[in-house]
């Protein structure tokens, strides 16, 4: 049966007519639409990896998806103890994962970024079924999206004031044998005199505006336990892992 489209009645019409352009990028009426085929889509460069800090999936799914009363929070990805995951929003949109904060020169971290919520309580160490989950994913992410295998950080390395997720519990060295994230060589020796470690944070990519809240997400991140005061294991790690040796001068206190 052929129906003109210019006979629908007009609640079906516009629907027939949304659908129809469901799949062409939006255009400003302002302009005259010329497409140039040297293009593609706006992709993330910067993976986040979060906990959930709640007591289930079902309930950071609510979370996730809801309006809370402390605003609205979203991820891409949330993964489960079981190693399920789920996918909350498209790896093309801008999920509400990361809030205020930076990473080296990014500012708007939601804008560069893809956001993973790990079902964890913040008390309990990682399911062995979930981060071998989570290695699958990033192992996609990373190929599909050409997404740095280093630009793989924790909330907490890029809001130290704000978060402390994924916490101290977190096998970074983990991800790191699996080549995610960096990670320093073992064999490395001990910084040299005049080595800078608070320009090595800042190469890295960590900000520095609380050097106190700087030094405890680095610490959780590869040592695996808090503290606010660099030490000389703290200093060999950073200077295996500055892209280039920060020596002076110093950056001001």
């Amino acid at each position: 049966m052929n129906i003109s489209i210019s006979r629908l009645p007009p609640l079906l019409l516009a629907a027939a007519l949304l659908t129809a352009c469901g799949h062409t990028p939006p255009r400003n009426p302002l302009a005259t639409w010329v497409p140039s085929p040297n293009q593609d889509l706006r992709r993330p460069g910067l993976i986040v990896i979060h906990f959930t800090q709640q007591d289930s999936v079902q309930q950071s799914l609510d979370t996730l998806r809801g309006s809370n009363s402390g605003g609205r929070v979203s991820a891409h990805y949330l993964i489960g103890a079981d190693g399920q995951r789920y996918q909350l929003v498209s790896d093309e949109r801008r999920a509400w994962h990361a809030g205020a904060g930076s990473w080296g020169t990014i500012s708007e971290v939601n804008s560069a970024s893809i956001g993973i919520e790990l079902d964890n309580d913040g008390q309990t160490p990682f399911a062995e079924a979930q981060i071998q989950s989570l290695l699958v994913l990033l192992e996609d992410l990373c190929t599909r999206l050409g997404i740095p295998r280093h630009q793989i950080i924790g909330h907490q390395d890029m809001a130290p004031t704000r978060k402390p997720d994924p916490g101290p519990l977190f096998p970074w060295k983990r991800l790191a044998d699996a080549g995610f994230g960096l990670w320093p060589d073992a064999s490395s020796g001990p910084a040299p005199a005049g080595f800078d470690p608070w320009a090595a944070l800042r190469l890295i990519g960590y900000p520095l505006d609380d050097r106190a809240a700087t030094v405890r997400a680095f610490r959780n991140h590869y040592r695996g336990q808090g503290g606010t005061e660099l030490d000389a294991e703290d200093l060999r790690i950073l200077h295996a892992l500055a892209p280039r040796d920060p020596v002076a001068p110093a950056v001001p206190e």
